[in-house]
């Protein structure tokens, strides 16, 4: 027999974002809250409490919380699931606390239908640049970023590029002190001309265009593109194959990974013009195809020329 779902309804962000308010109204409206047997599942403790009275369907919500990071294990989890015969679980995640911990403690069966960020509009730059880690983690894995007391004062296009650049595919929403919601309509134009002959990949650009080739491959297909990259050479690539890209860092320095693509290219030639480490400048057709290397379909450049290439002034590529 089929393992039934648990739907998770995941609410992140920091201390007094706004996210035990939006879930207090979300449980007291009957559109939502129709009598499901709901764990009510708290991992922080802020000023705002919730008011199980006010819920529109108050038998069947089981509320617990959970202080510790310790204490969120599948077994307590699965406890709680059988011990209230579960159907949903609606959970505030402390915005302190790793996004992989929840993954991993989450039993098998809970499956996040939605995931909200609540972020206070006010501190959200403080908190950029002072827990940036925790950020990223937060915002890499939302559908949803609710920027609340959104003000005259906030720099939404400031806040839409830091978004954009750990998240292209999750909604930004503005929230004024009057509950007037703006969405971001901000559109994301690539730095770079995909229609010209030959697309130039300036050195600031390489982390977004290493991303938007990943994510959206189909559209480069057949292209010609020319950037900078470090060169990786090893015995155990195929014949007639190298990597090139860069390193790249999404939050912190604990994160920056080697971002290469598979090239291909006449095997003499590697071995002559290329040196393990050394800096190129590339210029390459696009192929899309399966390559043991990525173990799956993926971007194979096919190297046209093949230059002496200048370190970049900032060698770690970033995304803002």
């Amino acid at each position: 027999m089929a393992r039934q779902e648990i739907p998770v309804y995941l609410f992140t962000g920091f201390l007094e974002a706004g996210k035990t308010k939006f879930i207090q109204e979300t449980l007291s409206d009957a559109r939502f809250n129709e009598g499901e047997r709901t764990l009510l599942l708290v991992c922080e403790e802020g000023i705002e409490e919730f008011e199980p009275s006010e819920f529109a369907d108050n038998r069947n919500v089981y509320m617990k919380a959970l202080d510790r990071l310790e204490d969120l294990t599948p077994s307590k989890l699965e406890g709680w699931q059988k011990q209230y015969h579960i159907q949903r679980v609606v959970l505030e995640y402390n915005g302190m606390w790793p996004m992989k911990d929840l993954f991993a403690a989450m039993p098998a069966a809970w499956v996040i239908y939605q995931n909200f960020l609540f972020v206070d509009a006010g501190t959200f730059l403080q908190y950029n640049t002072n827990m940036r880690a925790l950020v990223v983690d937060k915002i890499q894995a939302c559908e949803l970023v609710v920027f609340n007391r959104t003000s005259e004062k906030t720099d939404k296009l400031e806040f839409h590029k830091i978004v954009r650049g750990l998240n292209r595919r999750c909604s930004i929403a503005f929230e004024w002190p009057d509950g007037k919601v703006e969405y971001d309509e901000i559109e994301d134009p690539l730095p770079f001309d995909l229609e010209a002959p030959v697309v130039e990949i300036e050195d600031d650009d390489y982390a977004i265009w290493y991303r938007d080739i990943l994510e959206e491959m189909d559209k480069y297909k057949g292209k010609t593109i020319r950037f900078t990259a470090l060169v990786g050479l090893s015995r155990k690539l195929p014949s007639g194959c190298f990597l090139a890209g860069r390193h790249v860092m999404t939050c912190c320095v604990e994160d920056i990974s080697y971002s290469a693509l598979v090239c291909e290219w006449d095997p003499a030639l590697i071995q002559e013009k290329l040196e393990h480490r050394g800096w190129a400048k590339i210029t390459a057709t696009v192929e899309l195809r399966y390559h043991r290397v990525y173990g799956r379909k993926g971007p194979v450049l096919k190297i046209v020329d093949i230059v002496p290439g200048k370190k970049p002034e900032k060698e770690v590529a970033t995304f803002y």
